[in-house]
Formats: structure tokens, sequence, C-alpha cells
């Protein structure tokens, strides 16, 4: 349970218990980052908007975990904070939480994704994980703070690796994983 609400996690058998990946999921309530550290048994940091360092409590907090930030209004930062981050899990190897979609969606649609996470997977050679965070939004909506009654569920799919994927077909890849994600969010769909 988080905060009193169910949650289910379905294909972590997928996964190597000793591994490290970058999990991508969609995003679509502030109950994602609960379910997603809660069910997902592995040393994880997220790579976020810097905007959230700036929020006392929660942003020193994630400073003190180690998280990364990135400045998405300034390319050549946020590049430079994604070489810092590649340092960093070199000397300290973990997983890493990724919503590529850059902000929650309004309406459960999953938006495009934006490259950055994805090619430092790449560079890294960490295998990414698709995940889909399924009722989350039905259970706190964005500006609400209320939470509402319902079972949430965290959908994993296989672990793509990443070191079979040239450069030259980042976008690709990245629509691919998006793909990999949708498909996720439709099985829990037809399941409920």
């Amino acid at each position: 349970m988080i905060g009193g609400i169910q949650y289910q996690i379905v294909g972590l058998e997928k996964l190597d218990k000793e591994g490290n990946y970058v999990f991508v999921a969609n995003h679509e309530s502030a109950m994602d980052i609960p379910l997603v550290f809660a069910g997902l048994p592995y040393h994880l940091v997220a790579i976020a908007k810097i905007e959230l360092k700036r929020i006392p409590i929660f942003g020193w907090a994630m400073m003190a975990g180690g998280h990364f930030f990135v400045d998405r209004r300034n390319h050549a930062k946020a590049l430079n904070s994604l070489d810092k981050a590649k340092d960093s899990m070199a000397k300290n190897p973990r997983s890493i939480i990724i919503f590529p979609e850059g902000t929650r969606s309004l309406n459960g649609a999953i938006m495009p994704f934006k490259k950055g996470g994805l090619v430092l997977a790449m560079n890294m050679g960490i295998s990414v994980v698709p995940i889909a965070l399924c009722g989350t939004r039905d259970v706190m909506k964005k500006k609400g703070l209320t939470l509402n009654s319902q079972t949430i569920e965290l959908r994993i799919g296989s672990p793509i690796d990443t070191k079979t994927q040239p450069y030259d077909s980042r976008n690709e890849f990245v629509a691919s994983v998006r793909e990999n994600v949708v498909a996720l969010k439709e099985e829990w769909q037809n399941a409920v």
C-alpha cells in the first residue's frame, strides 16, 4: 500500500534482481513517483527537471538521494547534466527512472518522448525497461490533493539491450520504446 492505495506489480520476473536499468515510464500523476519507488526493488535515482530542485524539503531530499537534475530550457546545460549523470553512474552503478514525456499527461494519452534520457542509456550501454504506470491519474488528479481509493498498477516490459542500438537510429529507438509503454498501458486497459 502507498498512503492507503493498493498497488500491483506485473512483469517483475522479466528483470535480473542484480541488474541496473534505465526505466522509462509514462507520467500522469504525482502518484507515479511513489508507485515507481515502491514497486521497483532497485537502488533507483531519477532524472528530473531542475525546477523540482527548488521545492523545499522535496528538492532537498532529491539532492541528498543523488538524483540528477536537467535544465530543459538550456540545451548546453542539459547535455552537461547528462554527462555528469553518466560519470556518476560509472562510479556508482544504479538504476534510473525517467519520464521522457517531460510533463504529466492531463488526459492519460502518452505524449511523444524526449530523447535525452534514452540517449544517455544508449551511451552507457544500460538496458532500457519500458514500464506503464496505470490508474494513477484517476487516484490523484493534477493539482488535486485528495486520493481516490482504487488499485493502481505498474506494468513492466522486457528489457531492451541498448548496446545493439546504433546512435544514428536514436529517433526510431525512442519511438519504439514509447510504443512499448503504450502497449503495456493498453494491456492494462483491456484487462480492467
